[in-house]
C-alpha cells in the first residue's frame, strides 16, 4: 500500500485531496479488516445499485460516449471534470473499493499524493477516469451542449434519461431508506467519520430526511385515528 503524505511538492496538502485520501484509507482500512463473509455482505447489499449503474452506462455508452470525449476531454468545451470541481459521496469511495482490486485503491492514492496543475480532475488519466465505478455525479453529468447535441427533439431518448435520473435518487436520495445512506450509518456505527458523508452532514440533506420521518409519523397517526 501507498504511504499517505501529509505535503504535496510545491506546498500543505490542499483540503479536497485531503478529504479524499482520509476517506479512501479509512474505508480501505476497515474492508481489508472483515471476514470474507461480511465483506461478501457488504457486496450483496449494492446488487440493484450495482444493477441500476449497468443501465446507465449502456446508455452513456450508446447515445454520449463520442460526443462527451469530443466536447469534454479533447476540446476542453464542458464543466464536466473540472479540476477539484467533482463531488464525491462517502458511498462512493465504498462501492468503488468493494467492486475494485488493490490496485485500483493504489492509483487512486498515489495521484492524490501529487499537485495537480492541470485543468481537470485530479483522478483524470490520459485513459480516463482512474475510478472502476465512477461517482455517480460524475456518471451523470450531462452538460447543456451535449445534451442539445444528443437529445434534440427526441423525447423517447429524453423520457429515458428521465428515467434514469428518477431512478438515481432510489439510491441517493434520503426521502426514504436508500443505500447511500445505509452505508454511512454503517460506517458510522463502526466508528467512522468523514466530511463525505454528505447525507448526515449536509443541512440540505438532513432536512430532507427530517421531512420524510415528519411525513411518515403524520401518515401513521393519521391511520391510528
Amino acid at each position: 500500500m501507498l504511504a499517505v503524505t501529509n505535503e504535496l511538492k510545491g506546498g500543505l496538502m490542499n483540503s479536497y485531496h485531503k478529504e479524499q485520501i482520509d476517506a479512501l484509507t479509512m474505508v480501505k482500512h476497515h474492508l481489508d479488516s472483515l471476514l470474507m463473509s461480511e465483506r461478501q455482505v457488504l457486496l450483496d447489499s449494492l446488487a440493484d445499485y450495482l444493477m441500476f449503474r449497468r443501465e446507465v452506462d449502456e446508455f452513456m455508452i450508446t447515445h454520449f460516449s463520442d460526443v462527451c470525449t469530443q466536447t469534454c476531454y479533447q476540446n476542453r468545451l464542458s464543466a464536466c471534470c473540472s479540476r477539484e470541481g467533482v463531488i464525491t459521496f462517502f458511498a462512493d469511495i465504498v462501492v468503488n473499493l468493494l467492486v475494485s482490486a488493490c490496485s485500483g485503491f493504489d492509483s487512486l492514492l498515489a495521484v492524490l499524493n501529487k499537485p495537480n496543475d492541470g485543468y481537470k480532475c485530479v483522478y483524470l488519466s490520459g485513459n480516463g477516469c482512474l475510478w472502476h465505478l465512477k461517482p455517480i455525479v460524475c456518471q451523470m453529468y450531462l452538460c447543456d451542449r451535449s445534451k442539445e447535441q444528443v437529445f434534440g427533439e427526441n423525447s423517447p431518448l429524453k423520457d429515458e434519461w428521465g428515467r434514469l435520473e428518477q431512478k438515481r435518487k432510489l439510491f441517493t436520495w434520503p426521502d426514504r431508506p436508500v443505500l447511500f445512506d445505509d452505508l454511512e450509518s454503517y460506517f458510522i456505527k463502526t466508528g467512522y467519520q468523514s466530511p463525505l458523508m454528505y447525507l448526515h452532514n449536509s443541512p440540505g440533506l438532513l432536512r430532507v430526511k427530517q421531512r420524510a420521518t415528519a411525513d411518515i409519523l403524520s401518515r401513521k397517526k393519521k391511520h391510528l385515528l
